[in-house]
């Protein structure tokens, strides 16, 4: 293996750094439709990789079977709900809930394999699961405690976990045979058209906002997701998933950290200790896993 251009492990560093932004820059996107602002994070998204993707993989579109046609098709509708069901949350509760709480997804990912792959769990990873999934409900008996509100906010969270597992289940198959920048162009891509019908159907306007929020838009499109998972897909030569797993672990620690200087977002004590709970679990959780099968790295946030 060659010696890579620069440290992987700055790159998982500045991944997520990078992926620690999203929530915020949804949230200052304030006024906006949740499914507007995952619109057109995925819109431009796909129109900035166009060119790289069709100038150096056009070829492998033509090579593509129906299967997996199909099951890129349903995961990036998948995604598109993933994204409605994150986004929304942030009306509803806050930054340190949110994040924690879809940070679960490796979680249900796994519980998906047992369901579906028949995939066995080893007693370190059952107990690690019951932590993480005792961490959450702390945080969200904390957020039922100050407003039935933001426990709907986390809700929706858990949801929006839920959705992206679905849609990492569906892809994974098609991924093994498909490279990865016509996967994820396709996916996009399917994803903004979902998101095209379903703004439709609610009548949300597509033009008209703040041009400040434009700019959000564009930065979420930038940032966490060229910045943040294509660096977490690129040190993937280098590195463990494992590795880069327990990296975006710390997601949820710099993304209320952000909050807190940019929003003014508290962080609540029922937070703190479900927070820490999680992401605790979480770290056992990846640590008893790898060694069985690789966690599948989020492509949403």
């Amino acid at each position: 293996m060659r010696i890579p251009p620069f440290n992987p492990y700055i790159a998982v560093v500045i991944g997520v750094i990078a992926v620690s932004t999203s929530a915020v820059l949804v949230k200052l996107a304030d006024g906006t439709p949740a499914a507007i602002i995952a619109n057109y994070r995925l819109l431009f998204a796909v129109i900035l990789m166009a060119p790289y993707v069709f100038l150096k993989h056009r070829h492998e579109f033509r090579l593509i079977e129906k299967k997996d046609w199909i099951l890129s098709i349903v995961a990036g509708i998948f995604l598109a709900f993933h994204f409605i069901l994150w986004f929304e949350s942030l009306n509803y509760t806050s930054v340190a809930s949110s994040v924690v709480l879809v940070t679960l997804q490796p979680i249900f990912a796994f519980i998906g394999t047992y369901f579906f792959f028949n995939e066995r769990f080893s007693q370190g990873a059952v107990i690690s699961m019951i932590i993480a999934l005792l961490g959450s409900i702390i945080i969200s008996w904390g957020d039922f405690r100050i407003s039935g509100i933001a426990l709907f906010g986390d809700m929706l969270a858990l949801l929006g976990a839920i959705a992206v597992t679905v849609y990492f289940l569906l892809g994974q198959n098609a991924r093994r045979r498909l490279s990865l920048m016509p996967y994820t162009f396709v996916v996009y891509g399917i994803s903004s058209l979902t998101l095209i019908i379903y703004n439709l159907l609610l009548a949300n306007p597509f033009f008209g906002y703040p041009l400040e929020n434009w700019w959000i838009f564009f930065a979420l499109a930038i940032i966490p997701t060229f910045f943040g998972h294509t660096l977490f897909n690129w040190a993937l030569r280098w590195l463990s998933t494992a590795t880069i797993s327990m990296g975006i672990v710390f997601e949820p620690i710099g993304a209320s950290l952000l909050a807190y200087l940019i929003l003014d977002e508290k962080v609540t004590p029922s937070q703190w200790l479900g927070g820490t709970i999680v992401i605790f679990g979480l770290f056992l959780f990846i640590m008893s896993t790898s060694r069985k099968r690789n966690v599948t790295i989020s492509q949403k946030k």
